[in-house]
């Protein structure tokens, strides 16, 4: 049986700061492989950018901003770390909400948010069009699915990828605080993880941004639900 070793990497990030937000997560896979040989670095929804970054995105510079960070990440990248960052991506002049999977420098997957929230603090159907595929790869011999934030609350993305042949879903989020939010995450991403009967690591960021708190508390559940392991709140970096 193949065992991933996943840091949870609740990240501060800094809307537009490309620069900064990248050496985090140079820091974090530096971190991650001090304490394995071949660690899983699981980053926030938008790491690049920073969330939210809202009208930042229209920006003409936003895709050589993106190809620039991802490149420097690359060239970074000597170890035998996989890490899921979440970035911008603009493909013939249509922007969306990408995860993407990078190994020895290369971009080996990207899966495109399907599902955008658009109520409250969230407009994210302003700016990025949705994907409508699963995207699964193979990680250390496991098939891992992704996905970003809203999927895991609508619950189909996770079954897609459960349906692509997926063992394990990585989740990753810009999810803001309330209160009972965490109580209610677990009960939401518990039930996607039991309709498509995979564990669901769910990473969230920390800090704030205008009005917006990111608490982290970062997860992982079972097949069947149970929540398994737990980062604590309002912290960075988790193992």
């Amino acid at each position: 049986m193949s065992i991933l070793n996943i840091l949870m990497a609740q990240m501060n990030t800094l809307v537009g700061d490309f620069e900064g937000n990248t050496q985090k997560v140079i820091d974090a896979i530096t971190l991650a492989e001090q304490m394995h040989e071949a660690p899983v670095v699981v980053c926030p929804e938008l790491t690049l950018s920073g969330y939210p970054p809202e009208d930042l995105l229209l920006r003409p510079s936003i895709a050589q901003r993106v190809d620039q960070a991802l490149n420097t990440l690359c060239a970074s990248m000597t170890g035998r770390a996989h890490v899921v960052i979440g970035y911008p991506l603009c493909e013939d002049g249509i922007l969306y909400n990408v995860a993407g999977v990078l190994h020895r420098g290369e971009i080996v997957a990207q899966y495109r948010k399907q599902s955008l929230p658009n109520y409250q603090v969230f407009d994210e159907k302003r700016y990025f069009s949705p994907g409508d595929q699963p995207c699964v790869v193979s990680i250390e011999g496991v098939m891992v699915g992704l996905s970003i934030c809203e999927d895991i609350w609508e619950g189909s993305p996770a079954c897609q990828a459960a349906d692509a042949g997926a063992q394990l879903l990585l989740n990753i989020n810009s999810s803001p605080f309330h209160q009972g939010k965490r109580a209610e995450r677990w009960e939401i991403v518990g039930s996607s993880a039991r309709q498509a009967g995979i564990p669901i690591v769910y990473v969230n960021q920390v800090g704030g941004q205008d009005e917006l708190v990111f608490d982290g508390g970062s997860f992982a559940v079972t097949a069947d639900g149970v929540v398994a392991a737990a980062a604590p709140q309002l912290s960075l970096i988790h193992i």
